[in-house]
């Protein structure tokens, strides 16, 4: 039977009734080898590597302004490491492993053993802001699992959507691979969809109302989703290498990455020079601000009046505004300066929610434990990062907050480990993908016992009649515990 892909913006019964065939099509294929979870994690390399070029202007489309470079590292690099590392480890995560058994059985052959077995079809709901690694990163692991995939692009990334269509459509049968496209009406069926686990990539409140949508076919979730990602600079730190480090960040995707340093704890004495040398390096990486090729711009209207609303907030609640670059009067393209918004009140919207685009708050502090205690009171975010060359502080801030992942020294680059889970807690997400972790989150772990070649039970008196002699071992047993 020829299966053909989705049409554009399909009905809830149409995403269901593929859902459903891609679920057959999996039961009937049996043991997913090694091999065909290479093959689809190969062909997903070969979709990014030979199409980078219109991928590059496809998502510049969708944003209105983005280098290619940006696209190139980000949704093209970035998801091809994560998909040729899992092509090289998947053999050795696959093989069952030997686990301990149960004692006394174990002295008569029985063991244990656990198996990673494929869950069956995933979805995968994306976001905008990286249109295409929201897609593959986590694919990785899905494939790698032996998983079948549906994925919905972001419906604020119009034109890439359309494109992957076209493009998975060329590398991949509809009930391996399909996706789906259409606006927020679209989105909400997918995720209302019995899946055997969901991937969602977005906000803390949409997530919400996911899982409320998720409980009624009890679908297992992995949510990614982003928080104010606290950056503390402690009194030891080298201001250049903090300087640097966070504008090297900052500068990418216009600020509308979910790991971006969002929030900066500055001791009280250096937060002017950081400004100024923050100035400094910024302006001399951006001299201008309208027209740059190298600024991606904020990716509608509706984001720029909300981010635009969110500075004049804290301007007129006392915040100090700092303007990094001057825009042109005449200027559409949504490329902005940088905000730095300086110890804004609590109650301000800026200091509370996370910015998603070209602001930065900087919030000075006396004593690094009342930074700990505030960072504390809100929400767990998805990134935590510490600049400073004091081990024991570091030990200190390490096991005194809990976030997703934490940098020392750098930020954002813990994303790009491969080896090593990146994924939230708390109103920052939950569930993994990269590396084992990932592998193991979309497979089910199977606990296989196999019997011995002798069960000593009978021999042991423990089959009914009960004797008073067993009742008298068991509950010395339990004493000796």
């Amino acid at each position: 039977m020829t299966v053909c892909a989705l049409p554009a913006s399909p009905h809830a019964d149409q995403i269901a009734a593929h859902l459903q065939l891609q679920r057959q099509a999996f039961l009937s294929e049996g043991p997913v080898s090694a091999a065909v979870r290479k093959d689809r994690l190969i062909r997903c390399v070969e979709l990014l590597k030979h199409n980078s070029g219109r991928i590059c202007e496809v998502i510049s489309d969708d944003f209105g302004a983005r280098h290619p470079v940006s696209t190139l590292m980000m949704d093209v690099q970035a998801p091809i490491a994560a998909l040729k590392y899992a092509i090289k480890h998947v053999d050795q995560w696959m093989k069952p492993q030997r686990r301990s058994g149960l004692f006394p059985f174990n002295l008569f052959g029985a063991r244990a053993e656990l198996r990673y077995q494929p869950k069956g079809v995933v979805g995968i709901a994306g976001t905008w802001n990286g249109p295409l690694f929201m897609v593959f990163a986590p694919l990785a692991g899905v494939f790698a699992a032996g998983n079948r995939v549906m994925a919905k692009p972001s419906d604020l990334s119009p034109r890439t959507s359309e494109w992957l269509v076209e493009a998975v459509s060329q590398y991949f049968d509809p009930l391996e691979f399909s996706v789906v496209t259409g606006g927020l009406d679209v989105a909400q069926s997918f995720t209302r969809q019995a899946f055997d686990h969901l991937v969602f990539t977005g906000s803390t409140g949409v997530a919400r109302q996911i899982m409320r949508d998720a409980a009624e076919h009890l679908v297992p979730l992995t949510l990614e989703l982003g928080g104010k990602s606290p950056t503390i600079v402690g009194r030891s730190a080298d201001l250049d290498l903090v300087v640097e480090k966070i504008a090297m960040g900052r500068a990418q995707n216009g600020g509308q990455i979910c790991v971006m340093p969002d929030t900066v704890y500055l001791p009280r004495e250096r937060v002017e020079e950081f400004v100024s040398k923050f100035r400094t390096l910024w302006l001399a990486m951006f001299p201008t601000v309208s027209g740059n090729p190298d600024i991606t711009s904020v990716v509608s209207d509706r984001h720029l009046q909300r981010l635009n609303a969110k500075i004049e907030e804290a301007r007129l609640a006392g915040a100090r505004i700092e303007t990094l670059g001057q825009v042109d009067a005449l200027a559409t393209d949504r490329r902005c300066p940088l905000h730095l918004v300086i110890n804004p009140p609590a109650q301000t919207s800026i200091a509370r929610e996370e910015i998603f685009g070209p602001a930065m708050v900087v919030v000075t502090y006396d004593d690094i434990h009342e930074v700990l205690d505030k960072i504390n009171s809100y929400e767990r975010p998805l990134a935590l990062y510490y600049f400073g060359r004091d081990r024991q502080e570091q030990e200190h801030v390490l096991g005194n907050t809990l976030s997703g992942g934490v940098c020392v020294n750098d930020v954002m680059l813990h994303v790009g480990l491969n080896d090593v889970p990146f994924g939230g807690v708390g109103a920052s997400g939950m569930g993994v993908y990269n590396g084992p972790e990932g592998f193991a989150q979309f497979s089910h772990l199977r606990g296989v016992y196999h019997a011995g070649w002798w069960d000593p039970r009978r021999k042991l008196g423990l089959l009914p009649p009960y004797s008073n002699k067993l009742l008298q071992l068991l509950q010395n047993t339990v004493k000796r515990s």
